[in-house]
């Protein structure tokens, strides 16, 4: 595995959308990021891992007031030489478009969120050894995988020909022509988890073949990517874990278990 020699820039989203989170309403807090997961917030695990990658040369923490993330049991990550925080701006395309290229965040980028607790370095690494010689480059993960290891995890599943795929919430920018792929990502912003929409923005014809199974998930988004003015890979992960993020009360029951084995392991 060769990950691409640039020094990365990690951008970690822990904001939050509009009106109270219902997984953070019952562990009776304001902000996700920080439900607690197997003894620290959620946010700190993530955290934790990024900065266990050597690639990654500075890691900025995105989100609605986000000093305000850096107190109590998250403190230690104000003394990391490598962590910086931005308040992020109204919904998540534009908080990275904002940002993404700047002296605060210099390409490539790789963003992450905070409700992947389950992230490892590996994980990480794995990812970016599969972004070279992409502007765009998404991370997912098969139903096959996921399936085999946790059959009752739930995830919307994106049809095509060589599988089903959830995305693992790891996506590369490496270069300005990823701000294209930043303002489309605006416009489908909304439907991210009404798999229809999302793929009829690239054109009936790809609809059609995505909706009939005749195209991969690759080939699709080579197509989407050079209509857009940029070259966009998907990466395929082996890990079944990098596809559960943790948005609903049975979502955290399966991290915690995970993460508590993962302990004593």
């Amino acid at each position: 595995m060769t990950i691409p020699k640039a020094k990365w820039t990690a951008i970690l989203l822990a904001g939050q959308r509009p009106g109270t989170d219902p997984l953070a309403a019952q562990f009776g807090l304001e902000k996700k990021a920080l439900v607690p997961i197997a003894g620290q917030p959620m946010l700190g695990h993530v955290a934790r891992s990024l900065l266990a990658v050597p690639a990654l040369e500075r890691i900025l923490i995105l989100a609605q007031g986000a000093n305000e993330l850096l107190i109590q049991d998250l403190a230690w990550l104000a003394d990391e030489p490598r962590i910086a925080v931005a308040d992020s701006a109204s919904g998540i395309s534009a908080s990275i478009a904002a940002i993404a290229g700047t002296d605060a965040a210099p390409w490539p980028v790789l963003v992450t969120t905070a409700d992947h607790p389950l992230l490892t370095p590996a994980m990480i690494e794995t990812f970016l050894a599969g972004t070279e010689g992409a502007d765009v480059a998404v991370g997912v993960v098969g139903r096959r995988t996921l399936i085999a290891a946790y059959p009752e995890s739930r995830r919307t599943w994106l049809r095509f020909s060589d599988d089903f795929y959830t995305g693992a919430n790891l996506f590369a920018l490496t270069s300005a022509r990823a701000a294209r792929a930043l303002a489309a990502w605006s416009e489908v912003e909304q439907d991210r988890k009404k798999a229809l929409k999302l793929i009829w923005h690239f054109g009936p014809l790809l609809a059609l073949r995505a909706l009939t199974r005749t195209i991969s998930l690759g080939h699709a988004m080579a197509i989407a990517g050079r209509r857009l003015g940029f070259v966009a890979r998907p990466v395929a992960l082996p890990f079944a874990e990098a596809a559960i993020d943790v948005d609903k009360p049975s979502d955290h029951v399966l991290a915690e278990r995970i993460l508590r084995a993962r302990s004593d392991d």
